[in-house]
């Protein structure tokens, strides 16, 4: 889900800290330092990095190719491989057969087992492609204002924790809570009120 789908989920933060100087030049490095890398031909089960907005399959951040006027516009890519359990199953099987013949044997420690399955799943994920899943990002450096087009737990922690990484600053997930302390200009009393809030149940 993304920038131009027709509808979107957004997950709205603000950006705690400041780009040092150069701006652009640190964030396009924190962006390709961070890059997504491909996991299909490796036993890697989850890759998590930066692409295009424009070309997710590819990513280049040069020639500052994200900035669109006093905004910056790129994506989140998760990749990750998911092995049916039947699967692993079938093949832990097969090789707890071979190695029971090949050895002679007609029973094998448990941590020979765990070996033996561990081995199936690596075996695996080295053949099996990764599901792509990719997130847009809409930065305004100026207002300290991000957009994730987003509203999955798993991704916007997985947001949270590379920005962070990429750009030492972290982001403040926004909702009625975080928007009264951040910009309702509270006093200590009224903030030490806010702190104690609790949501309103309506139905039992």
């Amino acid at each position: 889900m993304g920038i131009l789908s027709s509808t979107v989920s957004i997950t709205r933060y603000r950006v705690d800290g400041k780009i040092e100087a150069p701006v652009l030049e640190n964030i396009t490095r924190g962006l390709a330092g961070n890059a997504i890398t491909e996991i299909d031909d490796e036993a890697s089960e989850k890759s998590v990095g930066w692409t295009a907005l424009e070309n997710p399959f590819r990513p280049d951040f040069s020639g500052s190719s994200f900035v669109i006027g006093a905004y910056l516009v790129f994506s989140l890519r998760i990749d990750k491989k998911t092995i049916p359990a039947k699967i692993v199953k079938k093949h832990y099987q097969i090789a707890l057969a071979r190695r029971m013949t090949d050895t002679g044997r007609d029973h094998l420690t448990k941590s020979e087992k765990q070996e033996i399955k561990e081995g199936v799943v690596q075996g695996l994920s080295m053949r099996i492609p990764a599901t792509p899943n990719v997130f847009d990002v809409l930065w305004n450096i100026e207002g300290q204002s991000l957009w994730f087009y987003s509203t999955q737990k798993a991704a916007n922690e997985e947001l949270e924790t590379l920005f962070a990484k990429s750009f030492k600053c972290n982001l403040i997930r926004l909702f009625p809570y975080t928007v009264a302390e951040l910009t309702a200009g509270l006093s200590d009393v009224e903030r030490d009120a806010l702190a104690t809030l609790t949501p309103t149940r309506f139905a039992e």
